[in-house]
């Protein structure tokens, strides 16, 4: 074979972007550190290993989820005919058995004829062509090399705030506005009176908080301004409006006087369909999360696309440092896939390792990429993590019907609506497919 790729990583990602490389006819180098060496979260041997949840979530396609696997089989994937063939019952969604589906994906890879598995520690970035799927808990030694190779644009946790739909919000209680009116009124404010914040704040430091697991310490202690926000409530009945939720600068044009608090939310994406919370990085659990925070005026009915996390978890800067096909703009035989890119959930993971493998395949083939279409949800989560709109501030994204452009009808109910933006995916890669004669493996 005239081509040979270097993927390090045979997690999710990793495999996807083995497979589509090797069903290409590409010869291709998968190095993986189990069973010499695991990460303080990995316990099984085998590849594609799921060490927290064993749900890939919704199958139904009119889910952001289920419209994920949906393009993946529609491009190939490896995992998720896997992940059905070892399924388990989990109501509407797609669950595993983790070990006969990390098994079926190992036996699958290692019998590949254009697949070799060259196991222990990488410490070098290889030379040549090379997709870096080292996870989120990429060790030391190449965690550097990353760090070497990306320069600043490197994270050690995931400190992020909730996401909300911006069609979601109450703007009868909320309005646009910046502080002192400087530039544009690119926030939404949402403003509370004594009242309310101090029936918030109450709730904000009884809502119960996610364990830590033993490998993680906590973000704050790594970060400076980093606290979690019901942290932060803890120091004092006064401090979130001496910090995040001071209202100095804005007055409410309902009543033209300043709020007693307000919480302002920033556009998270260059459409303007999604807003997240400023300073509102959190530890609380996911249903916490909504109960607490639908507290707040103008998010009683709030969509929520993504809760706030602050756990641990390696990811790049990759607004500054990828293109959509997930290859560095400034070492364009450098390909990252998975978690490490910011996309976050399994699936996510997976469908960013065959997207780094397409484009790296038809690459080296010469053949024309295949280019995702924003309506996809493969497409939507390609242009966020290279997105440069995010730069400086950016967070992991799973896969969300709010990261899609707006369809544009008026639909009231939301499974109809979702089905029309899943129906409108399907057609718009069924359509890019057949222009670029797509075979299976691409």
């Amino acid at each position: 074979m005239s081509h040979t790729v270097s993927v390090i990583g045979a997690g999710l990602a990793g495999c996807e972007a083995a497979w589509q490389l090797a069903q290409a006819g590409i010869s291709v180098k998968l190095y993986e550190m189990k069973p010499e060496k695991y990460s303080p979260a990995h316990k099984y041997s085998g590849f594609a290993e799921l060490v927290c949840s064993n749900s890939l979530k919704a199958a139904r396609l009119e889910s952001a989820a289920g419209l994920l696997k949906h393009e993946m089989e529609m491009l190939g994937s490896l995992t998720v005919p896997c992940a059905k063939a070892n399924s388990v019952e989990a109501g509407g969604a797609l669950a595993v058995d983790r070990e006969k589906f990390s098994d079926a994906v190992t036996e699958k890879i290692r019998s590949h004829k254009n697949i070799e598995v060259i196991g222990g520690e990488v410490t070098e970035i290889p030379e040549g062509t090379v997709i870096i799927a080292t996870g989120p808990l990429t060790s030391g030694a190449m965690a550097e090399k990353i760090r070497e190779l990306c320069g600043e644009g490197l994270s050690f946790y995931d400190a992020a705030a909730p996401i909300v739909t911006a069609e979601s919000l109450d703007m009868d209680k909320a309005f646009y506005a910046s502080r002192y009116d400087r530039g544009d009124a690119d926030y939404v404010n949402c403003p509370m009176n004594k009242e309310e914040y101090l029936e918030f704040h109450t709730a904000l430091v009884g809502a119960e908080r996610v364990q830590l697991k033993d490998f993680e310490t906590h973000p704050f202690s790594v970060y400076e301004g980093c606290m979690p926000i019901e942290e932060l409530a803890s120091r004092g009945v006064d401090t979130m409006r001496f910090g995040p939720m001071k209202p100095v600068g804005i007055d409410d044009p309902k009543t033209g006087r300043r709020p007693y608090a307000v919480v302002q939310l920033r556009r998270e994406n260059s459409e303007g369909t999604l807003f997240n919370l400023v300073g509102f990085q959190t530890n609380l659990k996911f249903g916490e999360q909504k109960r607490v925070f639908s507290m707040i005026p103008g998010l009683g009915n709030a969509e929520f696309m993504r809760f706030g996390v602050m756990h641990r978890n390696t990811f790049i800067n990759s607004p500054v440092l990828l293109n959509s096909d997930f290859s560095m703009r400034e070492h364009p035989e450098i390909y990252f896939a998975g978690q490490i890119t910011g996309v976050e959930g399994y699936m996510e993971s997976a469908a960013s390792g065959i997207i780094a493998g397409m484009a790296c395949a038809r690459k080296l083939l010469e053949l024309e990429p295949i280019v995702l279409p924003r309506e996809t949800m493969t497409g939507a989560l390609s242009a966020y993590i290279s997105d440069t709109f995010n730069n400086g501030k950016f967070q992991p994204m799973g896969a969300n019907m709010g990261i899609l452009p707006d369809i544009g009808l008026k639909i009231r109910d939301k499974k109809e609506k979702y089905m029309a933006y899943a129906e409108r995916a399907v057609e718009a890669l069924e359509k890019e497919l057949k222009r670029v004669g797509s075979e299976s493996y691409c």
